[in-house]
């Protein structure tokens, strides 16, 4: 077997590799007779079918076979000699002619193809009991658990009728009866009677609840309004509609009561058990928040202290992920890159940098935690699964199924838990330090995160 390095150029590299057709012909003989064995012809005895009719038979389809596992073996010992860790798989230019195809098999020919692969650089890592990193952290206040209360108060609010011929005002809750029409005709969904719609909910489409401001029970008017370019039902996305709308009922919201009663209607006994449930919830809210920033900062600090050129085809693959739900996600929107300051190459060249942040810090996680042997065990992914399921009532049997069946995708559940287990490795070494914010400062930081 003769190989040949015909490309060294960064991280990528190019083999030629010719492997004689005597070594292809005596791994066919080495299958035949372990065969020999195991097939029933008839005829003859079990066991006594000479190699020659075996290859007569079976020939092809062992050859086949052959020059597959001759060419994995021969490529793993090509990157195993030269130390290479592979950034994708192995692109392979077999011969594409009928009859040299034929040759191979037949063994009248040596094989020759070529290998073009895109290697992992090495990866020096940091020292990380050197890291000194800070964790945000906040302390719940009373003022936290009444904000809190108020808000899940409030979306429970009681209302009460207006006095007759009130007009109505944002805040206020009409209920109404419509129907729509787009260019004149009458759609599916379309009709509704006795609708509840709060002014300045945005739970109706985009200035259907603005033009209820000043309508008064028992008044009808025309409420022209347009579907979002993503709405749900595509035959109803981006349209112009018109809804011949009657008020029912105007209502205006009360200034909702906190105390035992309301308590109650949660499940609790009192407020002084309901507050300590909230506490309890805050707690776990900011501890979660906090673990994140800190999770963002020591990954800025691995992004500092590890610089390299990571493969360009993981770099381009995980740009064209992000590009792909950007422009999506632009065109359900209809948004431009102007309304977000910016133009296409700009917006372009921003994640390409972020796409090689993201490699980057991919590779030096998953180094870390080759080095150091982290592993995921499968019932740390179980109980993920689990979790996961759970978040789609009536549907669990099918989350569980469709992860269980889609290696793809269960690997989309194992990766978090084995970023978090190293991120929990590097900061048992580092030295963590915390630093008092406030709540304010701390979920900002935290939208911050998710935004980036």
């Amino acid at each position: 077997m003769q190989v040949t390095e015909t490309l060294a150029e960064g991280l990528k590299h190019e083999f030629k590799v010719s492997v004689p057709a005597s070594a292809i012909d005596a791994k066919v003989d080495e299958k035949l007779v372990d065969l020999k064995d195991k097939v029933r012809l008839n005829g003859f005895r079990p066991g006594k079918v000479p190699v020659a009719h075996l290859k007569k038979v079976y020939g092809r389809s062992v050859a086949a076979e052959t020059v597959d596992q001759l060419i994995r073996d021969t490529n793993a010992g090509i990157f195993t000699e030269r130390g290479f860790r592979l950034a994708t798989e192995p692109k392979i230019t077999m011969p594409t002619e009928e009859k040299e195809i034929e040759d191979i098999l037949s063994g009248k020919s040596d094989l020759n193809y070529s290998v073009a692969i895109e290697v992992v650089p090495p990866i020096d890592l940091a020292d990380f009991k050197t890291f000194s990193v800070e964790k945000p952290v906040a302390d719940v206040t009373d003022a936290d658990i009444d904000e809190a209360l108020k808000r899940i108060a409030e979306q429970g609010r009681p209302y009460e009728a207006r006095a007759e011929g009130a007009a109505a005002e944002k805040g206020d809750r009409v209920t109404v009866a419509f129907k729509g029409e787009i260019n004149g005709e009458a759609f599916e969904g379309g009709e509704g009677s006795d609708i509840p719609v709060v002014i300045g909910s945005n739970v109706f489409i985009p200035g259907f609840e603005d033009q209820l401001i000043g309508i008064k029970a028992g008044e009808t008017r025309k409420v022209k309004a347009s579907f979002p370019k993503n709405y749900t039902v595509p035959n109803l996305a981006g349209q112009d509609a018109e809804f011949e709308t009657t008020a029912r009922l105007v209502e205006a919201p009360l200034e909702p009561k906190i105390d035992d009663e309301f308590a109650k209607t949660l499940g609790m006994e009192s407020l002084d058990k309901l507050k300590e449930a909230m506490r309890e919830r805050l707690v776990t809210e900011f501890a979660g928040a906090s673990r994140q920033r800190l999770k963002r900062i020591l990954l800025d600090k691995l992004d500092e202290s590890h610089k390299f050129d990571p493969p360009p085809s993981l770099v381009e693959e995980e740009f064209k992920l992000m590009w792909n739900s950007i422009e999506a996600e632009m065109n359900s929107t209809g948004k431009t890159f102007a309304d977000e300051k910016t133009t296409e190459e700009d917006a372009k060249a921003e994640y390409h940098k972020i796409a090689d942040r993201r490699v980057r810090l991919g590779l030096v996680l998953s180094e870390i935690g080759e080095k150091n042997k982290i592993t995921v065990s499968e019932e740390e992914v179980s109980r993920a699964l689990i979790e996961r399921a759970r978040q789609s009532p009536g549907r669990e049997k099918e989350v569980w199924d469709y992860y269980r069946t889609n290696p793809t995708a269960l690997a989309q559940i194992r990766a978090p838990i084995y970023e978090d287990k190293v991120v929990d490795f590097i900061l048992e070494l580092a030295s963590v330090t915390e630093k008092k914010v406030t709540r304010e400062d701390l979920l900002k930081e935290d939208e911050d995160d998710k935004a980036a």
